[in-house]
């Protein structure tokens, strides 16, 4: 790939006379970065993931309650962000006023157990504030602290709580859980991707460079692991997971990891395999083993270089593949569990008591499928803008100089 041109102003030389190279070569750097700021789309996707990023990053803090905190007087309470009333510029909410819910069947009015109907008790009103104090939690898991974002600073008791999303059957935010539950679901795909990257990419290469009977044993292997139905197979590993009893949180955690890691890495090694065997015979590496270069130097010096830019753009594709996975896994209950929690898990809980009755009276329980939707998409839009930027055959940048 070589490095684009721009047009600069003339330079007079110190006879007087205009400079004879109007043009000055442009990094290779800036020249990938200003072809991704003209994706508006994926300019769109990377503020999306930079602004989840932080969200997550600092889930405690702008989650106004602990996400396992259990608000067992109100559960399934309604989004309240509908209910935020203002006097002057101070957002405050009414009291929550809670009554058995009463479900018209034909012509008879039956209570349903399960729905509750929230009322506002407007006798009393209870500010939103910033900065207010309530559970204690460790920011960073390091520094102790009781100071969130926003919220009503209420003891957890009183009518005078502020679910912006509502609440789940046990009463529990799930604003605050979504946020953690998004720190979960998105620490999972960058580690899959490492671990499966760093098998595909030493697998694949050294099936690539050695080529010959190695080559293809190495490649039977690898179509054996692409010839299983992924999922089906993921479900088989993870269902063997649950049935051996309890499992701490953080070793389920690895194990979805490391089962999302096995399946995933023979296709990656099937094009750096490809890449390999091309980049192994060109000229510079030729040159390189001309003049007595070692396997080692040829490897990381010439042929690892030019195959980093296809990697950073698939691990950016591949991410929303693994957000997907993961939610399945914890959607059906063999992925991440209590006291941990993920997207998936929380709509595996949406389950509880039948879809159709949760879509009827709890809909606003599918509000981590959004998140899931938006994270998708903007990493999709992302990584597309991505491979356009490091498309070696782009004529863009030529057009460019030439303006």
């Amino acid at each position: 790939m070589t490095n684009s041109i721009a047009p600069v102003a003339l330079e007079e030389t110190a006879s007087g006379q205009k400079a004879d190279f109007p043009y000055q070569p442009i990094s290779q750097g800036r020249l990938i970065w200003r072809r991704f700021t003209r994706h508006k789309m994926g300019l769109t996707g990377f503020f999306i993931v930079a602004f989840l990023v932080l969200l997550f990053t600092f889930a405690e803090f702008i989650g106004p309650y602990n996400y396992m905190q259990s608000h067992s007087a109100y559960p399934y309470v309604p989004p309240m962000i509908t209910r935020v009333h203002f006097d002057g510029l101070q957002p405050f909410v009414y009291g929550l006023a809670k009554k058995q819910a009463c479900v018209i069947y034909g012509s008879k009015c039956q209570i349903q157990p399960g729905v509750w109907d929230y009322t506002e008790d407007r006798t009393k009103k209870y500010s939103i504030r910033l900065f207010v104090r309530g559970e204690p939690y460790q920011l960073f898991g390091f520094i102790p602290t009781n100071i969130h974002l926003f919220g009503s600073g209420e003891a957890a008791g009183s009518p005078g709580q502020f679910f912006a999303f509502g609440t789940d059957g046990n009463g529990h935010d799930l604003l605050s859980q979504i946020l953690f539950g998004g720190r979960v679901t998105m620490a999972i795909a960058p580690m899959v991707i490492l671990i499966s990257f760093l098998l595909g990419t030493s697998i694949g290469g050294l099936s690539g460079f050695l080529s010959g009977r190695a080559d293809t044993l190495i490649q039977r292997a690898a179509e054996i692991f692409m010839s299983l139905p992924r999922l089906a197979l993921l479900l088989a590993l993870a269902g063997i997971l649950t049935h051996l009893g309890y499992i701490p949180a953080m070793v389920r955690f690895w194990s979805i990891v490391g089962l999302l890691s096995i399946v995933t890495w023979a296709p990656i090694s099937r094009v750096i395999r490809g890449q390999f065997l091309a980049l192994r015979e060109s000229e510079y590496t030729q040159a390189a083993r001309a003049v007595g270069a070692g396997s080692g130097r040829i490897i990381f010096r010439h042929i690892m270089p030019n195959i980093m830019s296809y990697l950073v753009v698939a691990a950016t594709l591949a991410v929303p593949d693994m957000i997907i996975l993961e939610s399945i896994l914890s959607f059906l209950g063999y992925g991440i569990q209590h006291p941990l929690t993920s997207w998936g898990y929380l709509l595996y809980n949406f389950q509880g008591s039948g879809f159709f009755f949760q879509i009827q009276f709890h809909a606003w329980l599918l509000i981590p499928a959004i998140f899931i939707v938006i994270t998708v998409l903007a990493f999709n839009f992302m990584g597309d803008a991505l491979r356009d930027a490091v498309d070696p055959y782009t004529v863009s940048e030529v057009k460019e100089g030439l303006r």
